[in-house]
């Protein structure tokens, strides 16, 4: 478990509605997100971006994973900055962590750590939790991304 002392604040484009995991929904409305944030080249453009590494978020949670929550992709600014035009700021708050490792082929070494979250023996707090993607996930086929489970301490 890790424990992030400091809330980190992202600049990014968040899902209009909420998301499923039912039938495969969130799967297509992340992916759609993903495109648009891609495609909005938002990842290099972003004004006082901190770093390259480019955040997927799942948040405000009705309840556990079967139940609707909300999703965005954005990169991690600076604390107070102002939401630049277009995008939205969404803040991870500091808290107590479990991290798990998804490596290999993607996107499918990510579904594979979510499935294995989804039954896993661990007090999940669903609050925030996010997936970090940084030099180690460029090659798609060889990749490596940190997932980030909230849970209660």
């Amino acid at each position: 478990m890790k424990r992030i002392t400091e809330d980190i604040q992202l600049a990014g484009l968040a899902l209009k509605s909420k998301t499923v995991n039912a039938n495969g929904q969130s799967s297509i409305d992340c992916k759609n997100l993903w495109q648009a944030f891609d495609e909005g080249r938002y990842a290099s453009t972003i004004p006082g971006k901190l770093s390259d590494e480019i955040y997927g978020v799942y948040y405000d949670y009705e309840g556990n994973s079967d139940q609707p929550f909300s999703y965005f992709v954005g990169c991690k600014v600076k604390n107070g900055s102002p939401a630049p035009k277009g995008l939205v700021l969404l803040t991870i708050p500091a808290g107590s962590y479990e991290i798990i490792s998804a490596r290999g082929k993607m996107p499918d070494c990510v579904i594979k750590a979510w499935k294995d979250i989804w039954e896993a023996d661990f007090a999940r707090a669903y609050q925030v939790d996010f997936e970090v993607y940084d030099e180690r996930s460029k090659d798609w086929n060889n990749a490596e991304v940190d997932v980030y489970i909230s849970v209660t301490d």
